[in-house]
């Protein structure tokens, strides 16, 4: 399969061999993908001033940005970019040198800031900011500019971070599948 995967600095990606990577997808620099994740179509993931851990089970759907900001005078450590476990990223979304935790559903065009932390089992609504440094607690759902909690999380919104992984894991083995008989 061909993919846009290179290196920055002598520093090469490093992704899972049951990861799927989408043709038309760019990969650079320090990015490390873990495990049944799969990385749609023109998404951009550039480590090139900074670390990119995205943990199993992500899917990081079409035209997605994840990027870091690099160590500077004004920012001693910059801000890696930190996926946990069973995220999906919607559409368009943009994560910026932040944290995502663990079971989490980050809506189509949401933007995710520098040094902001989202904890585990949120959704954030589709179109929702949130601003430098803001912290998300763990169990909530956040819409808006900036993202504000509007209510807990129900049980079955609990289940369905599990289940929408798992779906995007099964979707992915089908491209890859498909591109495998291509000859990609």
């Amino acid at each position: 399969m061909v993919t846009a995967v290179r290196s920055h600095k002598g520093i090469w990606p490093t992704i899972d061999p049951s990861v799927f990577v989408d043709p038309t997808a760019v990969i650079i620099g320090d990015v490390v993908i873990g495990q049944d994740s799969s990385i749609w179509p023109l998404t951009i993931i550039r480590g090139d001033m900074h670390r990119i851990r995205i943990g199993e089970r992500v899917s990081v759907q079409d035209g997605s940005v994840l990027h870091i900001t690099h160590a500077s005078t004004y920012n001693p450590e910059g801000f890696p970019l930190t996926i946990g476990d069973d995220v999906t990223i919607g559409h368009q979304a943009t994560l910026h040198g932040c944290t995502i935790g663990d079971r989490v559903l980050i809506g189509m065009k949401a933007m995710v800031m520098d040094g902001a932390v989202i904890g585990s089992e949120v959704i954030l609504a589709a179109g929702a900011v949130v601003p430098p440094g803001k912290v998300l607690a763990a169990g909530h759902v956040y819409i808006g500019n900036p993202a504000k909690a509007v209510r807990t999380i129900t049980d079955k919104e609990k289940s369905y971070f599990i289940y929408t992984a798992a779906n995007y894991a099964r979707l992915k083995d089908i491209h890859r599948a498909e591109a495998d008989t291509e000859g990609r």
